[in-house]
């Protein structure tokens, strides 16, 4: 009887295929718009979690998330050193600035400053050159590679070369990347390209620039606080938890490991923005789409097979028996429809990957999609088994 079940549903192409077509759309859409949600909330983060060999971030409690322009006193780098359980405490600057460029162009850069002595919290991967030559005068470290805004430099400029005088560079002319050597002006002072890297995709727009702890203050605007974060290393054998806890009760500023502190970043982001409610948005219509089209077709196909269903009950074929037909063939569907629409999001994943367009595909994501799915499949069946359970053979055949 199963047998039947399925050839019944691969019979009917027209109405075959748009079952899977809105089964498909739903999931695919569902998990399209969950994985640039996922992606897109990421990137709030994402400088945390490039900072490596860090226990405890520490900064102004009054501050939501990462980038929010708090800065602390200088006095504070000295208070956490002085809190017992701490190896070392390294200070943090972390600012946008613009960059000007040999051809007159103005770029906003993320500037992060870095401690002079022990170069915590630098680049993550180094494409060219090495972290220790931000010692050097004027150096910094550009990011390459983004997929957001590079640093572009005249073609006709050779790395380390200026404008020559009464020059006039075309800014709307052929352009290069960034390389070793290159000359910049953050805030109106001179800036010497010695490295480059490569850094995660982050929130804010523009390259990220490192340098020296001591340097970026110099590039900064003056100002009274200028230390976005005290940077933490707790001594081998003490819990970093209690760490934060008696720096904080110490100090009277706040102390988070760094995964605590990228919920926190991502708390706020999903508190305070309409950022979820509008993906939400996106992903309930997709759930709805896939009701409507998926449930319409599937009515309509038992509709169609109604007569079918009144001769198997004719021959003595249980109500149990016509429910657990239509429940498969809302299975194979639902499965078919699902695969459908998950191939079509890895195929846009590895097309989108590494774009301007963030997307992060998790494991639950599937599951996610696989229960939406499941749910349209289980709403369009029910339906369906309704009328299956009140058909009367005599009224089918009466009807032929």
């Amino acid at each position: 009887m199963f047998r039947f079940a399925i050839k019944m549903l691969f019979g009917d192409n027209a109405k075959f295929y748009g079952i899977l077509l809105g089964l498909g759309f739903a999931s695919l859409l569902i998990a399209q718009q969950a994985s640039i949600f996922v992606g897109l909330m990421s990137r709030t983060f994402a400088f945390i979690g490039d900072v490596g060999h860090v226990d405890l971030w520490v900064f102004d409690p009054t501050q939501s998330y990462v980038d929010e322009p708090k800065p602390l006193r200088t006095t504070a780098l000295e208070r956490v050193r002085g809190v017992t359980g701490v190896a070392w405490a390294a200070p943090l600057y972390k600012g946008l600035l613009v960059a000007t460029l040999p051809d007159g162009k103005r770029q906003l850069c993320n500037v992060v400053g870095i401690d002079d002595d022990t170069l915590a919290a630098g680049p993550g991967t180094i494409v060219e050159g090495s972290v220790a030559d931000l010692r050097q005068p004027d150096a910094v470290m550009v990011q390459v590679g983004s997929s957001q805004q590079n640093m572009m430099f005249p073609a006709e400029l050779a790395p380390g070369a200026l404008p020559a005088p009464g020059q006039v560079i075309d800014p709307k002319g052929p352009k290069r990347p960034v390389q070793i050597g290159d000359i910049v002006e953050l805030n109106e002072r001179r800036a010497r390209v010695v490295g480059l890297v490569r850094c995660p995709e982050t929130f804010t727009p523009g390259p990220t620039i490192y340098t020296v702890y001591s340097r970026a203050l110099t590039y900064a605007p003056p100002a009274r606080r200028v230390m976005s974060a005290v940077l933490v290393k707790a001594n081998e054998g003490v819990d970093p938890a209690e760490l934060c806890e008696r720096i904080t009760e110490q100090t009277g500023y706040a102390a988070l490991q760094p995964w605590d502190y990228s919920m926190r970043t991502l708390g706020y982001w999903m508190r305070e923005t309409g950022i979820p409610i509008n993906f939400g948005i996106a992903i309930a219509l997709g759930f709805f789409v896939g009701v409507a089209i998926a449930g319409q077709m599937f009515y309509n196909f038992t509709l169609d097979n109604l007569r079918y269903f009144g001769a198997f009950k004719a021959m003595g074929a249980s109500s149990r028996l016509l429910l657990g037909m239509v429940a498969l063939q809302a299975l194979v569907a639902g499965v078919l429809g699902l695969g459908l629409g998950l191939g079509a999001v890895s195929a846009f994943g590895l097309n989108a990957a590494g774009g301007k367009l963030a997307f992060k595909m998790l494991w639950q994501i599937p599951f996610i999609a696989a229960g939406a799915v499941l749910v349209i499949c289980v709403l369009a069946s029910v339906i369906s088994m309704w009328k299956v359970v009140r058909l009367d053979p005599a009224d089918v055949f009466k009807g032929a």
